[in-house]
């Protein structure tokens, strides 16, 4: 598992640069993270000037630097909620998405990594600046509370794509998941 890492003040983080790159989308692995009664965690994010402009979605991130999606996954994790002791499992689900986001579009390849802890306490360690401005907190919620939920998630169908997952188990290979172009 990666050493948490910190940043000093100032230093732009690969989270507050543009992302249009001639590369292809941004590269970002993110976690699906179950705890002992197969609650999974969501961030409560939103628009950096517009609270109410919010959503719900899973930790993690993009790549930086040579790391692996694997290393990335654990450090996203580890940074925006301070959950470290964790099982990292398959790739789940993969997802391609466009969406604007503090003034930007972001065009983001995501991974989806399934995960296990028995570590619910949560504490925000390493939010780079624009994080600290759009991420209001962490919430686990049962599959049900998600059925039931009139708030935005992401990804777009989450309630169904986690009760399949607790039904069936984790699928054989990633399932690829609908493009989703907000």
């Amino acid at each position: 598992m990666p050493a948490e890492t910190t940043r000093p003040a100032g230093e732009p983080h690969e989270d507050d640069r543009p992302h249009e790159t001639a590369g292809g989308p941004r590269k970002v692995a993110r976690v699906v993270l179950l705890d002992p009664r197969d609650r999974i965690l969501l961030l409560h994010g939103h628009e950096p000037d517009d609270p109410d402009d919010d959503w719900w979605f899973t930790p993690g991130g993009g790549l930086e630097g040579t790391e692996t999606r694997e290393e990335a996954a654990l450090r996203e994790l580890a940074e925006e909620t301070g959950i470290t002791d964790v099982d990292l499992g398959p790739v789940i689900w993969r997802r391609r998405c466009s969406f604007p986001f503090a003034g930007r579009r972001w065009d983001q390849d995501e991974w989806y990594y399934l995960a296990r802890t028995s570590q619910t306490a949560t504490a925000a360690t390493a939010l780079t600046e624009l994080e600290r401005r759009s991420v209001a907190g962490a919430r686990w919620w049962t599959c049900g509370e998600l059925a039931r939920a009139h708030e935005t998630v992401y990804p777009t169908r989450l309630a169904e794509l986690l009760r399949t997952l607790l039904v069936e188990g984790p699928p054989a290979g990633p399932v690829t998941l609908d493009t989703e172009i907000v």
